[in-house]
């Protein structure tokens, strides 16, 4: 039987600024572990510590820019566009630009604390 969402829940963000993350289909919403789906809102200036994930995360950029450092380089992911990044790869999020960015996060398997392996 089908499983409706009929709202998301709020969770708390890392990073040095306050970032909405409204949680469709995951582990907290839906208990969902094998994906997760999220739309993101980030201010002007947000930047999270570096990770190195155990899930895939698939990323649509609905609106301003979503920065993308990695091992190799920075991509700079703009509304209209899209990035994946691998599991085990490290990667850090930042919004730098004056308007941040809404988004889109899918992450196979789902989000997890645990799974996310953050730097201090």
């Amino acid at each position: 039987m089908p499983q409706f969402i009929e709202k998301p829940t709020q969770i708390t963000a890392a990073g040095n600024k306050p970032k909405v993350i409204r949680e469709y289909i995951g582990r907290v919403n839906s208990k969902t572990v094998a994906a997760s789906v999220a739309h993101m809102q980030s201010p002007a200036g947000w930047v999270e510590p570096a990770q190195r994930p155990e899930f895939d995360e698939y990323t649509v950029v609905l609106k301003g820019l979503l920065r993308v450092e990695h091992d190799g380089g920075t991509i700079d992911v703009r509304a209209g566009q899209a990035v994946i990044t691998s599991a085990g790869e490290r990667v850090r999020y930042s919004t730098p630009e004056a308007d941040g960015a809404e988004y889109i996060a899918v992450c196979l398997p789902a989000f997890s604390p645990a799974t996310v392996h953050r730097e201090e």
